[in-house]
């Protein structure tokens, strides 16, 4: 590894002793302010160096949380052939320009540096010149003390080793654990903040529920591996996730994600000075609403004995109104009766009258047949 890191070792260990040339004007050459600040300014220049990087993470987790509605649709469409998923996969993202990479852009491009700080610290530890970093540097370097911890001292190490860097191993232990404690809390709260401030709340994805595992799952992995970290790899990851933290609390406010909790306290502030001009439809409707809210009235509460007294008349008009209510089905049934009755006089009376009328024409024309057939007609008194 050395052999292929080489060139990267002498690079950071070049930034360091500029840095430290220039701290050195300040403070004692072999102070641990002079190297701690080199430290700190060297992650200051990699993370400034790696702002664009940090905006293609941005947008691409936001293009990530956009597309797994689609993504889990593709899933569930391909799930019997692997192949096929793949390739809509790529398809979709190809699509929409999104990288997956993108959002880790930033850890993988620090790591280098990271393990070259580590190697370089290392070396300092064992007495061993790298870099640019010569004898004179390296005697320095190893006086460097933070609160009484050597840059080089690990918390793992063993008491001779720390006593030939002139330092006690409770010195050591105590300032090793509590800078574990905050680069662990640092890295929660930023990944904390990330979930209840700038994730879009209207969209349900298992994106969601991998930041919030992440969010456990990171600074446990930094108490873990702390342990193993020289004092100065801890001051290097600790500036590290301060940095994290106010970059991300910058964009948050500033460019928070549309439909996240930032968003809408970002459009509030915007309304609040002025800056923001909304539809008017819009507007009305969220006077409308808000009107109808405020007129809106609760139901007083009643003690339980005015319940009770309440509840009788209440219970006698049901009662009236159910005797009133069959009375007057009973008067409707009774007048339905007389009406049926009535009706049924008149169809009985219409059909005796048809009979009548029926016999008489009968007997008429019996009559009439009977003088023709037999009977004489009386003759008239003239003709007598």
């Amino acid at each position: 590894m050395d052999t292929i890191l080489g060139p990267l070792y002498t690079a950071v260990s070049w930034i360091i002793v500029q840095f430290h040339s220039f701290y050195s004007l300040i403070f004692n050459p072999n102070s641990g302010a002079a190297w701690g600040l080199s430290i700190v300014s060297l992650v200051v220049l990699i993370r400034i160096c790696l702002i664009p990087l940090f905006v293609k993470q941005i947008k691409s987790t936001r293009n990530m949380q956009a597309l797994q509605p689609k993504m889990k649709a593709i899933q569930e469409r391909y799930k019997s052939d692997k192949q096929r998923q793949s390739e809509e996969m790529m398809k979709l993202y190809k699509e929409t320009g999104t990288n997956p990479l993108s959002s880790c852009l930033p850890i993988l491009a620090q790591s280098p540096f990271f393990i070259s700080l580590y190697q370089v610290l290392s070396h300092i530890a064992q007495g061993k010149t790298v870099g640019v970093i010569d004898e004179t540097l390296l005697q320095s370097a190893q006086k460097a003390h933070i609160f009484g911890a050597p840059l080089a001292a690990k918390f793992m190490d063993s008491a001779a080793k720390i006593e030939s860097l002139g330092a006690s191993v409770t010195n050591v232990r105590v300032v090793t654990i509590i800078m574990i404690v905050l680069m662990s809390a640092s890295q929660f709260y930023t990944q904390r903040q990330l979930m209840t401030k700038n994730v879009d709340l209207t969209v349900k994805t298992p994106f969601m529920q991998q930041q919030k595992m992440l969010m456990y799952v990171f600074p446990l992995m930094f108490a873990v591996f702390g342990i193993n970290f020289p004092v100065g790899v801890l001051v290097y990851w600790l500036t590290t996730n301060v940095w994290t933290m106010g970059q991300q609390m910058f964009v948050i406010r500033r460019n928070p994600t549309p439909g996240s909790k930032a968003f809408a306290e970002r459009q509030e502030r915007l309304r609040a000075a002025g800056k923001l001009v909304e539809d008017p439809a819009v507007v009305e409707a969220k006077q409308a609403a808000e009107e109808a809210r405020q007129n809106r009235q609760q139901p007083k509460r009643q003690t339980k004995a005015k319940r009770q007294t309440g509840g009788a008349p209440a219970g006698g008009a049901q009662n009236r109104t159910r005797a009133g209510s069959s009375a007057h089905d009973a008067d409707a049934d009774s007048a339905g009766a007389g009406q049926g009755g009535a009706k049924k006089q008149s169809l009985e009376k219409k059909d005796a009258q048809e009979g009548k009328g029926k016999g008489g024409a009968s007997g008429s024309r019996t009559a009439k047949s009977g003088q023709r057939k037999g009977q004489q007609r009386p003759k008239h008194p003239s003709k007598k």
